[in-house]
C-alpha cells in the first residue's frame, strides 16, 4: 500500500469511526456546521472567483450567478428546511397491527464519497455536500485535477469549516479516484462522463454500495414552428454559451422545424453578436475551454463547410467562438458525442412527432428544451420523450432552483439531489413500528382458529 492509498484509508476509517459514535445524528451540530460553511465561503468569495479565472476563465459575474451564489442558495435553503426534512413521518397503521405507531425516520448512510467534475468545479463539489452533511453524514470529497486552482481553495474552505473525521478534501488525478473507488462507502456521489460513470458504478457493486451518478448525454433544442424566434436565440445563446458551452445540461443540438431554420439562425447570429461582441476572443467575459486536449478535440468537431458563424479560435488562450453549423446530419462527428464546448449543430424536422421518434431513438438525454407558442405541442413532447428535466422557453435555468432535484434518467445518470431531493438521497428510511405492551391479540399466533381467519380476512383485504 503507497503512502496516498494509506493516507486515504485512513481518512475514511477515522469518518467511519466518528459516524458510529452517532455525532453526526445531532441536528444542531449539521446546522452549526451548514453555518461555518456559510460564513467561510463569503470570506473567501474573491478567492473562488479568482481560481474560477484561472481555471476557467469565468468572469466574477458569472462566477458568482452560476456558481457561489448557487451554492449560497442551497445552504440557505437547507438551514431553512433541514428540521422539517429531518423529522420523523408518521403514516397510518393498518387495523390489523392495532395499537400501534407507524412512522419513517430519516436516517444518514454513513461515509460518503462525492466526485465532482472540472466544468462548474465549486458549484458541483459544494452542492452535494451541503446535502450530504445536511442529512447527517461524514463526506470524502474528491474536485476534478482539471480546475487545480478552485481545487486548492475547496481544500481551504473545507480544512477551514470541518474537522477531517467529518468532511475532508482528497486532491489528485486518476490514480487518487481508483484508490478511492477501491474503498468501502456507504454512499456514491458522482458528476462526470458516462464512462467513468460506468466505471463508478461497478466498482460500488462489489459493496453492493448506492450511487447517483449525474452524466450528460447530448440535449436536444427542439425548435416548433410557432415558438418566438428572437427571445428563443437570446435564450438559447445564453445557456449554450455560458461557459463557453461546459455545462452539462447546454443545448447541444438544435432540432429546429424547417420552415422556421432560416429566420432562427438570422436571429441567432444577432444575438451572439449582442452578447459577446464583434471578437468574442476578446471579450474579457467569455471564458475559455479547460485544457489544450479538450481544445483540440472541439476544434476538430468543426466542419468549416458548415460554419454559419463563428468557427475561429486561439489555441494559446485556449479560446473557441460560439459556433453555428448549419446542414448537419445526425451521422456527422459532431453528433456522436457530447460537444461540451461552444458548438452549436443545427438540425431540422417536418414534424413535432418525426422530431419525437428521432429523440426517443438516441441515448435519454440529460435535458431537453422546447421553445414554442402551442401549449399541446410543449405537453406532447414533455410527455413522450425520455429525459432528466428541462424547460419550456427557455434553457438551463431549471437546475438553479433548491424547491425541485435535478438529476438525470437512463444515460444521463440516475437520482437526483437539491433542496429536499438532495437531503433525501443521502438519507435511507428507516421504516418503523412502534407496537404498544398492553394489548396482544391472538390472530397471528398457532394453534390457527377458524374465528382467527375470519378475523385476518375481514383485516387483510
Amino acid at each position: 500500500m503507497t503512502n496516498k492509498e494509506q493516507e486515504i484509508h485512513q481518512i475514511v476509517e477515522k469518518q467511519r469511526s466518528w459516524f458510529l459514535t452517532g455525532a453526526t445524528l445531532n441536528l444542531n451540530s449539521r446546522i452549526e456546521a451548514l453555518n461555518r460553511l456559510k460564513t467561510c465561503i463569503l470570506q473567501q468569495k474573491a478567492n473562488i472567483h479568482e481560481a474560477l479565472s484561472k481555471d476557467l476563465g469565468k468572469s466574477s459575474f458569472e462566477s458568482y450567478m452560476c456558481e457561489t451564489g448557487l451554492v449560497l442558495s442551497e445552504i440557505t435553503y437547507m438551514l431553512k428546511h433541514i428540521r422539517r426534512f429531518a423529522r420523523e413521518k408518521t403514516v397510518p397503521t393498518p387495523l390489523a397491527q392495532f395499537h400501534s405507531r407507524s412512522y419513517q425516520k430519516p436516517s444518514p448512510y454513513g461515509v460518503v464519497l462525492i466526485m465532482s467534475p472540472w466544468n462548474y468545479p465549486f458549484l458541483l463539489a459544494l452542492d452535494p455536500l451541503i446535502d450530504a452533511i445536511a442529512a447527517g453524514n461524514t463526506v470524502v470529497l474528491k474536485p476534478s485535477a482539471y480546475s487545480p486552482c478552485t481545487s486548492q481553495v475547496i481544500h481551504s474552505i473545507i480544512s477551514q469549516c470541518f474537522e477531517e473525521k467529518q468532511a475532508a478534501v482528497v486532491t489528485g488525478g486518476r490514480a487518487e479516484n481508483t484508490c478511492l473507488l477501491h474503498q468501502h462507502f456507504d454512499y456514491i456521489f458522482f458528476t462526470g462522463s458516462q464512462a467513468v460513470g460506468k466505471e463508478v458504478m461497478t466498482h460500488a457493486a462489489a459493496h453492493l454500495t448506492p450511487v447517483t451518478l449525474e452524466l450528460g448525454g447530448k440535449s436536444p433544442c427542439v425548435i416548433e414552428r410557432t415558438a418566438n424566434l428572437r427571445l428563443a436565440a437570446r435564450r438559447i445563446v445564453f445557456g449554450k454559451f455560458l461557459n463557453c458551452g461546459q455545462t452539462c445540461v447546454a443545448p447541444d443540438y438544435i432540432y429546429c422545424d424547417q420552415s422556421v431554420k432560416e429566420r432562427l439562425i438570422k436571429e441567432l447570429q444577432k444575438q451572439i453578436k449582442r452578447q459577446f461582441g464583434k471578437n468574442p476572443l476578446k471579450n474579457q467575459n467569455y471564458g475559455k475551454i479547460i485544457n489544450e486536449k479538450h481544445f483540440q478535440r472541439l476544434t476538430g468537431l468543426i466542419e468549416s463547410s458548415k460554419i454559419v458563424w463563428g468557427g475561429g479560435s486561439d489555441c494559446q488562450a485556449l479560446k473557441i467562438e460560439p459556433t453555428l453549423m448549419d446542414h448537419t446530419a445526425f451521422s456527422d462527428p459532431v453528433m456522436q458525442e457530447e460537444i461540451f464546448g461552444p458548438i452549436l449543430p443545427i438540425l431540422t424536422f417536418s414534424s413535432l412527432d418525426e422530431a419525437i421518434c428521432r429523440i426517443n431513438s438516441l441515448p435519454h438525454p440529460l435535458a431537453l428544451y422546447i421553445f414554442t407558442s402551442d401549449s399541446r405541442a410543449a405537453k406532447k413532447i414533455t410527455a413522450h420523450c425520455g429525459f432528466g428535466g428541462g424547460c419550456i422557453n427557455d434553457t438551463v435555468i431549471h437546475l438553479a432552483t433548491s424547491q425541485m432535484g435535478f438529476g438525470g434518467f437512463g444515460e444521463s445518470g440516475m437520482g437526483a439531489y437539491h433542496g429536499k431531493e438532495g437531503f433525501e438521497t443521502f438519507s435511507h428510511k428507516k421504516s418503523m413500528v412502534d407496537k404498544k405492551t398492553w394489548l396482544d391479540l391472538p390472530m397471528r399466533y398457532q394453534p390457527y382458529r377458524k374465528l382467527y381467519q375470519k378475523l385476518i380476512t375481514l383485516f387483510l383485504k
